[in-house]
């Protein structure tokens, strides 16, 4: 499992661990272990249920196989319906004796299979699963509960539904009307009077759950039931709803599910990951599922000789985790890297061997002890994640392997820095004076800085007065060094090449509406988790500094990646200012215009329908207007994602397009003119963006919290939401864009002559392939024909294909792809090029930029013919986005010393895709435009003598949409 967000693209499987062991067992035939008769049926069954939905829809490519996955449990005692109910469950058996000891190896197969094994006292499986579908849901989330408990019936709805594995039967809201005989949203009402012998939840007697739904179809709720019982004609039943009201009520207690349990487990941390394959077979062998351990190892690539290593004996199945943290995607393995395990093994991670300093005069030694040391490792904590608004409660020095500190700074002192006289803060070093002794420690040129994911702590030290220099950035070499094998967060990394599992902020912090900030956490574990992180960033920098001359990655490490933490520091405390007010108008409109669209789509339909139900949807467009092309999911229900209904407006239905209208508008609103103000700093009144480095193969940056890079630019819509973004007053914006950069690069890299030479003539490149492919002359072309070859420029670089460039172009298919033949045909380079790459890809395993970043691809070689398809496709754009990402960051790089070389008080804001936005005084604009113009379009150079001439765009005015 990894660190991996949860999204509108996710699916996420919850399976019901306790309740398929007890069907897997009254279901399946007997199995005992042959070497000493271990009962393992039921064991057996849920190991086949887990292959089958995750390794197996991995191995089939199913588009529905769950990118999140997680088994809940029951936790052994009494939870809170006990208190409100003593004779809840009473009445249930002991399990039989043969299941008792397969209980544990359910949840070591969970592990062993590198699933989160959950579990919590105080509360049922249900609850745990009632929350974690709740929140994957409200993030956008499909969701699929792994259950047939009609207790789970009720958190049914258009995104989640419920599979019994047993019966491989999918249960949608017209189940649980079938079932139940009201919708999931009226089960509980029913549940409450129905009760439940299994559970002894009493309900009222005389009412089962036929009679149940009838009586909440009729009076809509318990309450309404309740309140004119007395009305009910039925002698026997009016009497039993009034004397037994109360017991109906705590019956719904009961029975309805807890959504807001505090769990401790996260959603991001049940991103799906492939197995290790040692630690799985090993397990399966030890219960002796000979079967099962040759079809697992048969989709997960293992040998018979890795399967022989496994042995007989029974692993460690703690799950090898891949948690990405704040450095993005990647997959674990690859290649182990250059361990300095003489060191490691020297000083073993001893989280209480680390010092708590609370002194002046420990401070001292510290400071003097690093200054002989000569390289620290570096870390901060803080009350936030955004480094702009969060506090800093202290810093962890390490000045070799096990020799770490924490500094505390401000716990238990509120921002304001008044104490209660009941509640006294620990005794710490004052905040002013601790910064007074660090400053020329970690200012001082002579003294190496290493630090993970260094900007937030620059920013965060800079804030308090000190400019942290020089530095090293151990996520940023494994970046350069490893880019594709695996992720670069700290934990990522310490468990990759350390073998060690740090502290997990959760176990310091805990989870949650319970989470408390830093400056809560006491001080001996603060002291554990903070000084830990600077002792492991360090062995970090130990065992990956020596592999970039050894690698030849320096020169990439040098000059791409740590000269930026600086600059985008600088950026990210500059921000930019944004107006409320346009905002405020803007969803407004956009409301008005979204009910417009709601009443049309209604009209083009018949009928009047939930627009954001995926099902209601379906049903409309494919049932019952019977438009073609229509495809249903394993769930069946029928597809409607945004290809299909392009697909559909690309054959001329009205009602597809409005739809994709009314989401593309809906999406602006809520993404961008209702959050935007939210971001606003209280302090600096500005929007602070966060840049990641290291979250792409490619090298470009990707921005969050706010994500301006996502901003849509092809529509009206979407260039309005950047009328929002301003200058101060007196001060312009300028947008400083490159004008098809890749494009260009491809022309290089290709070497195609027609193309180098049109950019070298200033031609229009678009209309000069529609000239030569189409054979038209480029003055009075049809804009129409320049469009189709603009769509080729482009489509081409991300390996489009006739599928997508018909459904781009709505044309049919066949012509889409004689296009794509013909554009080969006319520019047989770029074929070559692509067939080269390929090669070369396979050949060495990575592919590699202009300026020798590497992209590594372990999955080139990959069996799955979809999988082997698309990395294929990254193997050829890598080089091309990765040089022009390349590119401008070298231009970003140069842009500081080039202003104030010429003594310009611009400053840099944003830098979206090929796009960098200065704010600077209005009489400034023009020699701003100019010096900005000169660094960026010189920016390849001396590294690399590109064939075509880079051109920027640049335009100042007093908002960004008018800028660009």
């Amino acid at each position: 499992m990894s660190g991996t967000p949860v999204t509108k693209s996710s699916h996420l499987y919850l399976v019901d661990g306790s309740a398929y062991l007890f069907r897997a067992y009254h279901a399946l035939p007997p199995l005992t272990r042959k070497s000493d008769g271990l009962p393992v049926g039921a064991v057996s069954g849920f190991c086949n249920m887990l292959h089958k939905l995750i390794v197996g829809s991995k191995a089939r490519d199913d588009k529905d196989a769950p990118t999140h996955f997680a088994v809940i449990f029951d936790a052994s005692g009494d939870t809170f319906r006990n208190e409100i109910y003593p004779d809840y469950k009473a009445n249930r058996d002991a399990p039989p004796e043969d299941m008792v000891p397969q209980f544990p190896l359910v949840r070591d197969a969970t592990r062993a299979f590198n699933v989160p094994c959950i579990e919590m006292t105080g509360f049922e499986a249900d609850d745990l699963i009632a929350t974690y579908a709740k929140q994957a849901a409200a993030l956008g989330a499909e969701v699929t509960i792994v259950s047939s408990d009609k207790d789970l019936m009720q958190l049914v709805d258009d995104r989640i539904e419920m599979l019994d594995p047993m019966k491989d039967k999918v249960i949608g809201p017209d189940g649980v009307v079938e079932k139940f005989g009201v919708g999931p949203d009226k089960v509980v009402e029913v549940q409450a009077l129905a009760g439940d012998s299994t559970d002894n939840v009493p309900g009222v007697p005389g009412i089962g759950i036929k009679t149940a739904a009838l009586l909440i179809d009729e009076y809509g709720d318990l309450e309404t039931l309740l309140a004119q019982a007395d009305g009910i004609k039925q002698k026997k039943r009016r009497e039993n709803l009034i004397e037994f009201a109360e017991q109906a009520r705590i019956s719904k207690k009961l029975v309805m599910l807890d959504q807001n349990v505090p769990v401790d487990v996260a959603l991001d941390e049940m991103g799906v990951v492939e197995p290790d394959a040692e630690t799985l077979i090993g397990f399966l062998k030890d219960m002796e599922f000979n079967t099962l351990t040759r079809r697992i190892a048969d989709a997960l690539g293992a040998d018979a000789d890795e399967i022989e290593a496994a042995g007989d004996h029974k692993p460690d199945v703690k799950p090898k985790r891949a948690a990405n943290q704040d450095a993005g995607a990647g997959k674990t393995g690859g290649k182990p890297g250059v361990i300095n395990q003489a060191l490691i093994d020297s000083a073993p991670i001893d989280a209480d061997a680390y010092e708590c300093v609370t002194d002046v005069a420990a401070l001292d030694a510290w400071v003097a002890e690093a200054f002989a040391a000569g390289t620290i490792a570096l870390d901060t904590e803080t009350t936030s994640l955004d480094p702009m608004s969060g506090r800093l409660v202290g810093i962890s020095l390490a000045t070799a392997p096990g020799r770490a500190c924490y500094i505390p700074l401000a716990h238990g002192t509120p921002a304001d820095g008044t104490l209660a006289l009941d509640d006294p803060a620990p005794e710490q070093i004052p905040l002013k004076e601790a910064v007074a002794r660090l400053k020329p420690l970690l200012e001082h040129s002579g003294i190496l800085k290493v630090l993970q994911n260094a900007k937030y702590d620059l920013v965060v030290l800079k804030r308090v007065g000190i400019d942290v220099a020089p530095i090293d950035d151990t996520m940023l070499i494994s970046y350069a060094l490893d880019t594709g094998l695996h992720g670069h967060g700290m934990d990522a990394l310490a468990q990759e090449f350390l073998g060690h599992s740090p502290i997990p902020f959760k176990e310091v912090a805990g989870t949650g509406k319970a989470q408390i900030t830093f400056d809560k956490v006491p001080l001996d574990k603060a002291t554990r988790y903070a000084a830990e992180d600077a002792d492991v960033t360090l062995r970090l920098w130990h065992s990956f500094k020596p592999r970039l001359v050894g690698e030849r990655m320096a020169t990439v490490y040098e000059t791409l990646e740590r000269p930026m933490v600086g600059v985008l520091a600088q950026m990210e405390m500059a921000g930019i200012k944004l107006d409320p007010a346009i905002l405020k108008r803007m969803s407004s409109d956009f409301a008005q215009k979204l009910a417009g669209l709601e009443a049309e789509i209604h009209e083009l339909a018949g009928e009047e329908f939930n627009i954001g139900s995926p099902k209601q949807m379906g049903e409309i467009l494919f049932g019952k207007m019977g438009l073609e092309g229509g495809k249903k999911t394993k769930t069946g229900a029928w597809s409607t994602g945004a290809d299909v209904l392009e697909t559909l407006a690309a054959q001329g239905h009205d009602l597809p397009q409005r739809i994709l209208d009314w989401r593309q508008l809906s999406k602006l609103k809520s993404t961008y003119t209702d959050a935007l103000p939210d971001f606003i700093n209280e302090e600096t009144g500005r929007v602070h963006t966060s840049y990641s480095l290291a979250s792409t193969t490619t090298g470009r940056l990707s921005s969050s919290d706010p994500n301006l890079q996502n901003i849509p630019i092809r529509t009206e819509a979407g260039r309005k939401i950047r009328t929002a973004f301003v200058a101060e007053e007196g001060n312009v914006l300028i947008s400083a864009d490159y004008s098809q950069i890749e494009l260009r690069v491809l022309a290089h890299m290709a070497c195609i002559d027609t193309l180098r030479q049109a950019f070298a003539d200033g031609l229009d490149i678009h209309a000069m392939t529609a000239s030569e492919m189409f054979n038209v002359p480029i003055e009075g072309m049809d804009p129409m024909i320049r469009r189709r070859a603009k769509a080729i420029n482009f489509g081409i670089i991300y390996g489009i294909s006739a599928f997508g460039l018909a459904n781009q172009l709505s044309i049919p298919r066949s012509e889409a792809a004689d296009y794509i033949d013909r554009y080969f045909e006319r520019f047989p380079g770029i074929r070559a090029y692509m067939d080269d790459t390929k090669a070369f890809a396979r050949e060495h395993g990575y592919v590699a930029t202009l300026f020798g970043r590497k992209t590594h691809l372990p999955e080139i070689k990959s069996k799955n013919g979809a999988q082997r398809a698309f990395t294929e496709r990254a193997a050829i754009n890598a080089p091309i986005q990765g040089s022009a990402a390349d590119i401008i960051r070298r231009a970003m790089i140069r842009m500081p010393d080039a202003l104030a070389a010429a003594k310009l008080p611009a400053k840099m804001l944003l830098q979206v895709h090929d796009e960098l936005i200065f704010e600077v005084p209005e009489a400034q604009a023009e020699k701003t435009i100019k010096v900005a113009r000169q660094v960026m379009e010189g920016a390849a150079a001396p590294a690399v003598d590109l064939s075509v001439p880079l051109v920027v765009d640049a335009n100042a005015a007093s908002s960004w949409a008018e800028a660009h």
